[in-house]
């Protein structure tokens, strides 16, 4: 058996799966999210640590001394500001933090040929932004800091006891040079960061230590496990849908949504709109259009007008396409592709007397399923071809969701079974270890799941025109208000 363990942003869940790909067991625990201030996004990591045992726990259920080896997939971008032996310093920030809007400048000002290397246009809630801000406004817990870890990172040296990173993670920190395949030391110098804040690298499916003793009371697991370095949530995704052939694009959406397409070589987007990562295999990249607001602003949504899921759904259903005229920007937290803005604002727009909580709830689906065909259409003008899409993430299990975003997209939509669908990174760590001990012999040889079917935009495909271009033009015509 493989354990893969995913360090989502609202949850962690551990997935228990069989050589042959099968699912054996899954748990999960949730985590929280805590804005002190306006634009930020901070978690407690020993809250992580907690929620890790529950779900492994959840998941193993007897079936601990089966196990083989642990993998572990985690979300982007952060940083966990730690001292020596992995302590946290303070609280993590998170990849949908916007505080180190300001620091972007000081990427703005890098060589031509640095900013090439890092092949990424400067986000706040990336690494890089987010150690100037705490360099400048933490300088205490900064010089304190052993190590700047990625959460997944974080979370192998409290299992292990070991610091180390991986090319999918560190080469979405602003920090990586992606051409070279290594820290940029000197953009890390250039910007004035501490060199030695970066752990060392390893391969993603390389063995990087064992589970320790007291790490493995608290998960349920026998000590001495071998743990696999694992890889972004992201490139996890990636693996465990099978996603590794270039031409193929897969839409994932959970708390935020990406759209990734495999590249075999090192091609940035120059227009710097699109993102451009390792994936978990070696030689490896991915181009990605990233959207922070996907279930983020639905949840929010959900929880502000109180109804359950199934109640936002169904009342949403019964509003015709476009919401009578109603329009919702998604954009809580910023935004990334297209707009790259960490000030970006929501709203709902077009309000009337007639309208009832039900076009509410329809807009704010049709406003996320818009940004999501914002950001294809970048990612299109990055030079990547999507005539069909594959759709995975906890967040795409709804059925009329799904016909929605096929109708808006434009394309059919691949439909990965449930099962693989809401646990895809996990999926990905678990057979990261596998890989690891040498089971599979490269991401060819993995047990790949299949679509079980297609859903194609219907005949009414064409009535959110008007309303997408609604939203297209509201975002340039509010920005700054």
């Amino acid at each position: 058996m493989l354990l893969g363990l995913d360090l989502g942003t609202g949850s962690v869940k551990a997935l228990l799966l069989d050589e042959r790909g099968a699912v054996a067991g899954t748990g999960s625990s949730a985590c929280a999210v805590r804005s002190p201030r306006p634009g930020w996004a901070e978690s407690d990591p020993e809250e992580w640590w907690l929620a890790a045992g529950e779900a492994c726990r959840r998941a193993l259920r007897g079936r601990a001394g089966e196990v083989a080896a642990l993998g572990l997939s985690g979300q982007m971008h952060g940083v966990v500001l730690a001292g020596e032996g992995g302590r946290p310093l303070r609280p993590a920030v998170l990849w949908a933090d916007t505080r180190a809007a300001d620091q972007l400048d000081a990427y703005r000002r890098l060589p031509p040929h640095l900013r090439r290397a890092l092949a990424n246009p400067p986000a706040a809630g990336m690494a890089g932004p987010t150690l100037l801000w705490l360099r400048e406004r933490e300088p205490a817990a900064y010089a304190a800091a052993r190590w700047a870890l990625q959460p997944k990172d974080w979370l192998r040296m409290r299992i292990t006891g070991e610091a180390c990173s991986e090319p999918s993670d560190a080469s979405a920190t602003l920090l990586y040079d992606l051409a070279a395949d290594r820290w940029s030391r000197e953009a890390v110098r250039k910007l004035g960061l501490r060199e030695e804040l970066l752990p060392p690298l390893r391969p993603s499916a390389a063995l990087c230590g064992e589970l320790a003793p007291g790490a493995a009371r608290h998960l349920g697991l026998p000590a001495g496990l071998p743990v696999a370095c694992g890889g972004a949530d992201t490139a996890c995704a990636m693996l465990g849908t099978g996603l590794h052939a270039q031409g193929e694009v897969q839409l994932t959406v959970g708390t935020g949504a990406q759209i990734v397409a495999p590249r075999r070589g090192f091609a940035p987007d120059p227009s710097l709109r699109t993102h451009l990562y390792r994936a978990v295999s070696p030689g490896l990249y991915y181009a990605m259009a990233a959207v922070q607001n996907a279930g983020l602003a639905l949840e929010w949504v959900r929880e502000l007008l109180r109804v359950s899921w199934e109640t936002l759904y169904e009342e949403a259903a019964a509003v015709p396409p476009g919401s009578g005229g109603v329009t919702f920007l998604p954009y809580i937290s910023g935004e990334r592709t297209p707009h790259l803005d960490p000030a970006a604002r929501g709203a709902w727009v077009g309000l009337g007397l007639g309208c009832g909580r039900g076009h509410l709830l329809r807009a704010a689906l049709e406003g996320v399923a818009f940004a999501l065909r914002d950001a294809l259409e970048a990612l299109e003008g990055a030079g990547v071809e999507a005539p069909a899409l594959r759709l995975a993430g906890g967040g795409s299990l709804g059925e009329s969701w799904r016909r929605m975003l096929a109708d808006v997209l434009g394309r059919p939509l691949a439909i990965l079974p449930d099962e693989v669908a809401s646990v895809a990174s996990a999926r990905g760590a678990a057979l990261l270890a596998g890989m690891a001990l040498g089971l599979y012999g490269g991401p060819e040889g993995l047990p790949a799941p299949r679509p079980e079917r297609a859903v194609r935009p219907g005949e009414g495909a064409g009535r959110y025109e008007e309303a997408y271009r609604r939203f297209r033009e509201l975002y340039p015509r509010l920005r700054g208000l």
